[in-house]
């Protein structure tokens, strides 16, 4: 207690002083643990806290507010007549802490963050301890486990099973919302074809057979009793039935002499959405650009094509399934691009709230999610409001500053690391200008690996509450299909 007055009362004063140092090893071992820091006397003016953060009555107020809002909270058991499901691509838990901050401050809410129910998925694969987007997406969209690189078939079926038995052959939500007399959609900054959209339709032992090119690759004579995830897309009994697909991927669809003899010239095609019945939109050859490299704005945003989406999808009277993906997140986090991962999840937000100013809580269910988590870790024990990319106040034990975020592997190990010298390089010596930067990783890989951790779910929208607890992420679709009376299991209109 002496200890405590007397801080604040040097505090009170303005004066500096020196904390005391540790007296014996056993304290010295905690305060390692939690570090004592200097106070920096400051003005309100010059104070990186919020306004009224430094009294009771802010946090108590704060709590009531809350409290108010939890009892006043009623079970919307409406039927859903809509569901949109977003998945962010590789969104963590600490990829959503960092992106508040990237907005504005720890106290930021993403518009999800704002949804009322939210709970907490286990997303391993039947074989792998970390998954791969491929099986993830065959769990929360087909709503049961699978093997890893694996996509729309269960774990009966091993990776590149050339004569794998159409018997373990699963179907996704989007089919069972087709089935029910709903349209269907798919939206997504990367590929079409890429391993979460494919989860909607396709059903594959190889997430990488987007093509025929590589399905005879490693089937040979085998492939042509398989279909790859492009024909399936368009010719498969769920794809061909898709009333919206928008995203990058055109060359999974490119014959390879369709530009011989002026048979196709390219280019694009206005249309106008009340005239249409089908609208197809690949706006690139690979995956999208990520927000920040498209300067020029050449491409459609993920809000823009998620409300065009939704403006097709919603002519029909019977409802609607989307699927939306932001999935440049998880390809800026494989390069430990940090700058372009929380980017991209801040445009992920704004497609998140933009479809819910569009749809109403009374009648579209809306469940935002992601497939697997990342290593990035957000440590430190800076300031408040600080530049989320920088570095911290403290130094490390070597004397050098660290960053705030950062890798348990990745290519940001050469990066930061003098192998030569045996020793970190400075961080404030290395240019992280450029949004695609690359962030420090304890061990050398071309490709930072996913994590195995849980990743969080936030739902709106008729028989939301169901979405809180922690449970297997295979659960959410049947969820989905309960709220909006689909599928072959259990069905909210049955009661």
């Amino acid at each position: 207690m002496l200890r405590e007055l007397l801080l604040l009362a040097l505090a009170s004063s303005g004066l500096g002083f020196k904390l005391p140092s540790c007296r014996n090893p056993s304290e010295c071992y905690e305060e390692r643990m939690h570090p004592d820091f200097e106070p920096r006397i400051v003005s309100r003016a010059e104070s990186s806290i919020p306004k009224g953060e430094e009294t009771s009555n802010f946090w108590l107020d704060n709590a009531k507010t809350f409290v108010e809002e939890q009892l006043n909270r009623t079970m919307n058991r409406n039927y859903a007549k809509n569901v949109i499901f977003f998945i962010g691509d590789g969104m963590s838990i600490p990829t959503l802490a960092a992106t508040r901050n990237y907005l504005g401050g720890e106290e930021v809410k993403l518009s999800f963050e704002k949804f009322p129910y939210v709970g907490l998925a286990r997303t391993y694969a039947v074989d792998r301890i970390v998954p791969d987007s491929a099986a993830t997406a065959t769990s929360y969209l087909c709503g049961v486990k699978a093997n890893y690189n694996t996509i729309g078939i269960n774990a009966g079926v091993l990776l590149n099973d050339c004569n794998e038995n159409v018997a373990n052959r699963v179907t996704s939500i989007a089919k069972w919302s087709i089935d029910a007399g709903k349209s269907a959609g798919v939206v997504t900054t990367t590929r079409v074809t890429h391993a979460s959209p494919a989860g909607t339709y396709a059903s594959v032992a190889n997430r990488n057979w987007e093509n025929n090119v590589e399905m005879e690759e490693v089937c040979g004579a085998d492939s042509s009793k398989l279909n790859d995830i492009a024909e399936q897309l368009v010719h498969g009994e769920t794809g061909k039935h898709f009333k919206v697909i928008l995203g990058g991927g055109k060359r999974e669809f490119i014959d390879s002499k369709l530009f011989e003899k002026g048979r196709r010239k390219g280019g694009t095609i206005e249309c106008q959405v009340d005239e249409i019945d089908r609208l197809l939109g690949l706006f690139t050859n690979g995956h999208m650009k990520f927000h920040l490299e498209d300067k020029k704005q050449k491409q459609p945003t993920l809000a823009e094509m998620t409300q065009k989406a939704i403006e097709m999808l919603r002519k029909d009277e019977n409802g609607y399934f989307l699927f939306v993906e932001g999935g440049k997140i998880d390809i800026a986090h494989h390069d430990t691009s940090a700058i372009y991962a929380l980017d991209e999840t801040a445009e992920f937000s704004k497609a998140i709230e933009l479809a819910r100013q569009m749809t109403s809580e009374e009648d579209t269910l809306i469940v935002v999610s992601s497939d697997h988590s990342h290593t990035m870790s957000f440590a430190g024990y800076d300031e408040r409001h600080g530049d989320i990319f920088g570095d911290t106040n403290k130094k490390a034990d070597d004397e050098k500053k660290f960053l705030k975020l950062s890798y348990a592997n990745g290519q940001g190990f050469d990066v930061y690391y003098n192998t030569k010298k045996n020793q970190r390089r400075n961080p404030k010596n290395i240019d992280r200008s450029s949004p695609d930067a690359v962030f420090p990783s304890t061990l050398p890989k071309e490709s930072e690996t996913h994590g195995g951790d849980d990743v969080a779910v936030f739902a709106s929208g008729p028989w939301s509450h169901l979405f809180t607890g922690a449970y297997e992420q295979n659960v959410l679709p049947h969820l989905m299909a309960y709220a909006s009376c689909v599928g072959s299991g259990q069905k909210s209109c049955d009661n």
